[in-house]
């Protein structure tokens, strides 16, 4: 009976044993999780960074330098001489300043904290079809939403592609389709580094003009097309006062901006090709008996600034 009570309580050690092994390796693999998460947003020294170096314990102005890293990642210390901080971290870029100071026996037991006074390069570049393109910087954990943001948000005639590049892997750009309609915010969610570049794309444009129920500018993304009968769809269709016989499409190329006529009426019937319509077209609709018959293409263009724009949906 001994020997068995002794056997029970081998065996429930061991099962502690185990139980507990697996919880240890759950809670170090949890930790490991979030080390890797958040070691893309460790904040790493790199040149142009003003560093306020201070050993502790000492009024010596000397030992309280404000540094700033050179081309070549290096501080000069006082006494000790130029030491390459770029790639680290703060905290071990105070640990390698100690080393040195007892290394060169400048001081025996020094205790160094490094405070960054400003970040030259741990901003993000947010350009292309932003409101407010610039570097803006980034310290903690940012998505995309928030930089787009920080940028006063996108313009008129923004695309849905928006390229984003790791300062350290740019060969390999991530490209995000971030899209308007309410509950498609996972590509806002799309993790931002320090060092990153952000672009915008520009989204394709066809202006619809005239004698159309709905006037204005048309957004097209690269991968989509537009005809002479979705145009005219998307601007709800044509008054009844428009010449639809003398419709004209202006459309820049090389040489400049030229003037087609289009056979609106044909097309509209089922009775004509419905022609493909290109980034930066003009398709204008004139009314029946009006001046506007007799526009030209100088007439014309201004009205393109001062058209609403509309998402195709």
């Amino acid at each position: 009976m001994t020997f068995r009570n002794g056997l029970l309580t081998i065996v429930l050690t061991l099962t502690g044993m185990v139980c507990g092994a697996q919880e240890m390796t759950a809670k170090q693999s949890s930790v490991t999780s979030v080390t890797n998460t958040s070691d893309s947003h460790v904040l790493r020294l790199s040149a142009g960074d003003l560093l306020e170096i201070k050993v502790l314990g000492t009024n010596d102005p000397d030992f309280a330098p404000k540094l700033r890293v050179d081309g070549q990642g290096m501080v000069n210390l006082p006494y000790a001489g130029p030491v390459r901080v770029a790639g680290r971290t703060a905290e071990d870029a105070g640990s390698l300043i100690e080393a040195t100071f007892r290394d060169k026996d400048v001081l025996k037991d020094p205790h160094v904290s490094v405070t960054v006074l400003e970040y030259a390069t741990q901003g993000v570049t947010v350009g292309g079809e932003v409101k407010n393109p610039g570097v803006y910087p980034l310290l903690g954990t940012h998505n995309l939403l928030d930089l787009l943001a920080a940028a006063g948000g996108v313009t008129p005639t923004a695309g849905k592609a928006v390229t984003v590049s790791h300062r350290d892997d740019p060969a390999h750009p991530q490209i995000v389709s971030v899209e308007t309609k309410p509950g498609s915010a996972v590509a806002y969610n799309t993790d931002i580094r320090p060092g990153d570049t952000i672009v915008v794309s520009r989204a394709g444009i066809v202006y619809v003009l005239g004698d159309v129920a709905k006037p204005g500018g048309f957004l097209i993304e690269n991968s989509d097309r537009l005809t002479v009968l979705q145009a005219i769809a998307l601007a709800q269709g044509t008054n009844r006062t428009a010449a639809l016989n003398n419709a004209k499409l202006i459309r820049k190329t090389p040489t400049g901006r030229e003037e087609t006529q289009i056979a609106l009426k044909k097309i509209l019937a089922d009775k004509g090709d419905d022609k493909p319509l290109n980034d930066g077209d003009i398709l204008f609709v004139p009314m029946s008996g009006g001046k506007s018959a007799l526009l030209n293409i100088e007439s014309i263009l201004p009205s393109t600034a001062a058209a609403a724009i509309y998402h195709v949906p």
